[in-house]
């Protein structure tokens, strides 16, 4: 993505898009790291020709929780997806052995995932081989200016970020059993990590360009670039996961949050995004690729004009992470809970938007309560938020507005740390926000009675 940014201008281009699909061997399910660094190499290639007065800068980000693991620069195998079964059912044990769930939370205000870094650290067999460990983002980065950083946002995912000091957990890597060589200074966004190698500049024609780091989870770059306006306002990032939550100064600790699964991710400029993962929308791609289907649009609309009843599932129930046949596993879901499958295709698509938007009111509802704020409205950003049946079901499920927009606010949010690093654009996330909501557009969806949304 190329962006613009200016004091009133915030503009951004898609210069090269390439898939990003799960490879299973015989050990696991594990990303193409190379190829994606190969495309990405494309990426800026294809940028710096788009740039009319060349790049300012680069920034990376990515999902959370994966790492690869280096010996001497070299990267040791192929990085793990945190979708692996096999990782997923073997490393909370191992963990909970030293350190009860109750004190991980203490340490590190982190919710109970299984793919955490912490529980795929205690389930990998290479740890003993390596001398440094570099989550993706960070593995990008290094091999483009050849420095190897823990960006903090990203490293606040691990399970191994003191959730008050924002540091290492000494004490807690120790406890686990993890070299402490194997993690890296951290750096905050806005930080520039280096320059490119003079290869790699050379190969994408961008001769001295800084990389500069920024939100490197890519929901603490989306919540840069949702246009969050006071207290009351929520943020629900939408993809494959729906991140829900609200922006806090201090960490919330209570028993409550931890029994509530709520975490405490690093945000930019020192903030704290007290989320919880919820199911995203990865259960309609699912779907789709059971069915052979690649159009989710048709879909939508036939599922806009059920007006009957359809089944509410639990779509956090451990079933739907892994990659699989959703429609059957729904229905499994169903028969097990004593409830009538949907029907037909559209009442299944209906099913799996009003679950999702129960699950959200459900989340959204809990994160006020957990700090006492009475969420107002919701800001959904990301590519669920093109999903007009979804939203239009999440404000009449919430009981809220849902302001939907922008799609692209993992990129918006990305470039504009990178603006303010190079002196493009001053000021705090307020002054960031302000400029997303003067140069997009943004849709609202009114919460409706309950006869008004199921057509009666």
């Amino acid at each position: 993505m190329l962006g613009e940014v200016g004091p009133s201008r915030l503009a951004l281009s898609a210069v090269a898009r390439f898939a990003n699909g799960p490879v299973r061997t015989p050990d696991g399910l594990h990303w193409d790291v190379l190829d994606l660094y190969r495309q990405s190499l494309d990426g800026l290639r294809a940028a710096a020709s788009a740039a009319p007065g060349g790049l300012a800068s680069i920034g990376i980000d990515s999902w959370a929780v994966d790492y690869g693991l280096l010996r001497d620069g070299r990267l040791l195998g192929t990085p793990f997806h945190y979708r692996d079964e096999a990782r997923n059912a073997a490393g909370p044990a191992l963990v909970h052995e030293r350190v009860p769930a109750a004190e991980l939370y203490a340490r590190t205000g982190l919710q109970f995932l299984p793919f955490n870094t912490i529980h795929q650290l205690a389930a990998d067999d290479w740890t003993d081989l390596a001398d440094r460990l570099l989550l993706v983002p960070d593995l990008v980065a290094f091999w483009l200016t050849g420095r190897q950083v823990a960006e903090r946002t990203n490293a606040s995912t691990t399970g191994l970020l003191s959730v008050t000091s924002r540091e290492w957990d000494e004490g807690l890597i120790e406890a686990v059993g993890l070299p402490r060589a194997l993690f890296p200074d951290l750096v905050d966004p806005g930080t520039t990590i280096g320059t490119l190698l003079p290869p790699v500049a050379e190969a994408v024609g961008a001769p001295g360009v800084p990389v500069v780091a920024v939100g490197s989870h890519d929901t603490a770059s989306a919540v840069v670039g949702a246009p969050l306006d006071g207290p009351g306002a929520a943020y629900l990032s939408l993809g494959t996961w729906g991140l829900v939550g609200l922006e806090v100064d201090t960490p919330v600790l209570t028993d409550a949050a931890r029994e509530a699964n709520f975490t405490h991710e690093g945000g930019v400029d020192g903030t704290i995004r007290l989320l919880t993962n919820v199911m995203g929308t990865w259960l309609l791609s699912e779907t789709l690729r059971t069915w052979g289907r690649s159009d989710l649009g048709p879909l939508l609309e036939a599922a806009a004009d059920v007006t009957a009843e359809v089944p509410l599932f639990d779509v956090q129930d451990p079933r739907f992470v892994p990659p699989g046949d959703m429609p059957a596993r729904i229905a499994a879901w169903c028969a097990e809970h004593d409830v009538v499958a949907p029907v037909d295709d559209a009442s299944l698509v209906r099913s799996i938007v009003e679950s999702l938007a129960v699950a959200y009111a459900a989340a959204l509802a809990t994160a006020g309560s957990l700090v006492g704020r009475d969420v107002r409205q919701v800001h959904v950003v990301g590519g669920g938020s093109q999903n007009a049946l979804l939203c239009q079901a999440i404000a009449d499920r919430a009981g809220v507005p849902v302001v939907a927009g922008p799609v692209e606010a993992t990129a918006l949010g990305n470039v504009l740390v990178q603006a303010r690093a190079a002196g493009a654009v001053d000021g705090g996330l307020d002054v960031l926000r302000d400029l997303v909501r003067r140069t997009h557009d943004l849709r609202t969806f009114a919460p409706r009675a309950r006869s008004a949304r199921m057509g009666a």
